[in-house]
């Protein structure tokens, strides 16, 4: 599933397919503005969404096989609530 075929079911709700674009749109904007802003997205019933920073760690060029640091990374992590296989 995708953006496109979610809101494809959601304009069977809403007026027209442009109302639903635009309502998907905006709530992936509000996610992506709330983990950047470090905030923990909660979706009861379905699980949250939580910005994390990886550590500095040790690497290798695959190609000269040269040692190197990786530096950190922002990435997201998402966890399923208790009840998301129940429903």
């Amino acid at each position: 599933m995708n953006k496109n075929d979610i809101a494809r079911e959601l304009s069977k709700i809403l007026s027209s397919k442009k109302e639903a674009d635009s309502a998907v749109d905006k709530i992936f904007e509000k996610i992506s503005s709330a983990l950047k802003n470090g905030e923990k997205v909660v979706i009861t019933g379905f699980g949250s969404f939580n910005m994390f920073v990886t550590r500095t760690k040790k690497g290798r060029n695959p190609k000269t096989g040269e040692a190197l640091l990786i530096s950190p990374m922002k990435k997201i992590r998402f966890k399923q609530s208790k009840d998301f296989f129940d429903k």
